[in-house]
């Protein structure tokens, strides 16, 4: 029992380690060092006089009162620290310093049986509620055995705050949050967006100013176009293009999700509400367009119409996969950054060249998130249709 007892405290004590609970880690620490000091000289102090290895007597007892007397000034120290964290913590420090004072009145010769039964009775307690709360409250995610609150709380003041968000960060799952960023866009503002892929820089093809302001943020050559995504295939379908019956059979296996086909410009990107923003998404004559499949993107588009996109890196640097990297990296230059925490991908969409489709078939300009061997399988299944 005691090996057992030692043993399991030093291992609460590594776990609380590994979960970077200092306090619980030493505290374990220091009671499964109480706790196998105690027990193994208890043990073998009571063998019978013939068997004694451990002799404590009348002018041979220094040492061991020493140690038992460290152990009450540590533990009284976690005694404190341990009313910050929880009830539970600290009954069982507290539990431990009435062992350490058995341990005391043991090596004084002066330890009453019952008075030892009693301490060893509440620590058992203590330690099995302490051990089917932290294992309960653990495997359901919820407090149903309560540990109780801190009985002393430390007061951060205003300085030892975080530094406040370089721009507006709301979450993707609150409408308050999208609508933030949908407001935002509508009036010209480059915002970090969520994709099916990596996260993206977008601005409102109304707003001509804002996409210009995406090539500075980027620092990206004007000779590199950007592309626009739309909400859903019907869209395109309304604006009319020129686009033949294998473009549309191609595009409605491919949309939504991580394919991007480049087709030829016309005036129909008006009608598909570009607007003002013409002339400076794609080239002068072919247009990358794509439909993600995300629905909170999705849902943003249909409130502020197509949006220019393009990746939310600084030119020549990976990809950010995540909103933290956004804002990191270029939350100082942004309006908004709508969170959604890690992205579907590691790269970006694949981009396939789709304005000689009918004559030569499509090309692959960039190989992304869906393979290059993949498309092609699409493509000869369509086309043999």
């Amino acid at each position: 029992l005691i090996l057992i007892g030692g043993f399991v405290q030093l291992l609460a004590g590594f776990l609380a380690f590994r979960k970077y609970d200092h306090l619980g880690g030493a505290a374990f620490l220091t009671f499964s060092a109480l706790w196998s000091s105690y027990g193994v000289t208890r043990v073998l102090c009571a063998a019978p006089v013939s068997g004694h290895l451990l002799d404590i007597g009348v002018g041979n007892t220094e040492g061991f009162t020493a140690g038992s007397v460290a152990f009450l000034v540590l533990n009284a120290f976690l005694i404190i620290l341990a009313s910050c964290f929880n009830v539970v913590l600290l009954c069982l420090t507290l539990a431990m310093e009435l062992l350490t004072i058995c341990f005391l009145l043991f090596t004084l010769q002066n330890l009453p049986l019952p008075f030892e039964i009693v301490v060893l009775s509440i620590l058992s307690i203590i330690c099995f509620y302490g051990a089917a709360a932290s294992l309960t409250n653990c495997m359901f995610g919820k407090d149903l055995l309560m540990m109780g609150p801190p009985l002393l709380t430390v007061q951060s003041s205003k300085k030892d705050r975080e530094d406040p968000l370089p721009c507006v960060c709301p979450r993707s799952h609150l409408t308050s949050g999208l609508r933030a960023i949908a407001e935002l866009l509508n009036t010209g503002a480059v915002c970090g967006v969520p994709t099916d892929t990596v996260y993206a820089l977008a601005a409102s093809c109304k707003h001509p100013e804002a996409i210009e302001k995406v090539y500075r943020i980027k620092d990206r050559p004007q000779e590199k176009p950007i592309c626009i995504f739309i909400s859903n295939l019907e869209q395109l379908r309304a604006a009319a293009p020129p686009i033949s019956p294998l473009l549309w059979e191609f595009m409605e296996n491919v949309y939504p999700g991580g394919i991007g086909c480049i087709i030829q410009k016309g005036e129909w990107l008006k009608k598909l509400g570009v607007g003002a923003g013409y002339s400076r998404v794609g080239t002068q004559d072919s247009i990358m367009i794509r439909v993600p499949d995300l629905t909170v993107l999705v849902h943003l588009i249909d409130m502020t119409g197509p949006l220019a996109i393009t990746s939310a890196n600084p030119s020549g640097e990976v990809d950010s996969t995540h909103h933290d990297m956004v804002i990191s990296r270029l939350g100082h230059k942004l309006e908004g950054v709508l969170c959604d925490g890690e992205s579907d991908e590691v790269v970006a969409s694949t981009v396939v060249n789709c304005t000689k489709i009918d004559e030569s078939g499509i090309t692959i300009v960039r190989e992304g998130c869906i393979p290059a061997g993949k498309v092609m399988q699409i493509f000869e299944r369509v086309k043999s249709r």
